[in-house]
């Protein structure tokens, strides 16, 4: 499988190259999307190996994604892997992402912060835990950490993305309902959930971004009919959790 990953990137010229660095030799192709940085992401990464997209102005991580599947898609790519540029994501867990998804190739794989997920600060827990259940709700099957932005999407899925017109947070909440209305389901690998003091602080807003996230899926609920077969199927259900390969 030919896989590419997209980063998109806001202002991560502190932690991006470190990052790239750790990933360059992997055997997969990279395009970072900058969105508008202001500090010089670009110009931190010169020299690497890997293609640089850069909107003029912000455009949200949505579009970021948008922008980068399109390219990957173009590019010939079987999967798309995602991942943050602000050095939350351990390169480290790639490998593990790789083998599920080679393993469950019609699935989107979750890297879901599972491993230290105690040290993560508590109104991220409680706002990934309101997204979790609205989203299982709208997908019709259990997920968990649906706000990890350490992805695989098969091509079939990553290709759903012109039907999600969000341009923030709220494109990977969307894309999951989508790829579920297609008959695309997740599986999640537990992954290392770093929140280390040096890391600047996520540009997710717990407040502002999941009232976002949530309109969203209650919009799409209600154009569903509320899908009330999906809350009689969740009962009981577990999230699926990818076995170690």
């Amino acid at each position: 499988m030919k896989f590419i990953l997209v980063i998109p990137a806001l202002n991560e010229a502190a932690t991006l190259r470190t990052l790239l660095e750790g990933v360059i030799g992997m055997g997969i192709e990279v395009i970072v999307v900058d969105d508008g940085s202001t500090d010089g992401t670009s110009e931190s990464i010169a020299g690497l190996p890997v293609t640089v997209l850069r909107h003029v102005q912000r455009q949200g991580k949505g579009a970021a994604l948008h922008d980068g599947f399109a390219l990957a898609l173009a590019q010939g790519a079987d999967a798309v892997m995602t991942m943050d540029a602000d050095g939350q994501h351990s390169p480290a867990d790639i490998p593990r992402l790789l083998a599920a998804a080679r393993q469950h190739p019609d699935r989107i794989v979750i890297g879901a912060r599972l491993i230290g997920r105690e040290h993560q600060p508590p109104s991220r827990r409680r706002a990934n835990a309101v997204a979790d259940w609205f989203l299982s709700w709208a997908c019709g099957h259990r997920l968990i950490d649906t706000q990890s932005g350490h992805r695989v999407y098969p091509r079939r899925a990553a290709a759903l993305a012109g039907a999600c017109p969000t341009s923030g947070f709220d494109f990977e909440a969307e894309i999951l309902i989508e790829a579920a209305d297609h008959g695309i389901t997740t599986i999640a690998v537990p992954i290392e959930a770093r929140y280390a003091p040096g890391l600047r602080p996520s540009h997710f807003a717990p407040v502002a971004d999941v009232l976002r996230i949530t309109r969203m899926v209650a919009g799409r609920l209600i154009r569903g009919g509320l899908m009330l077969d999906h809350l009689w199927r969740l009962r009981g259900q577990h999230s699926e959790i990818a076995s170690p390969p």
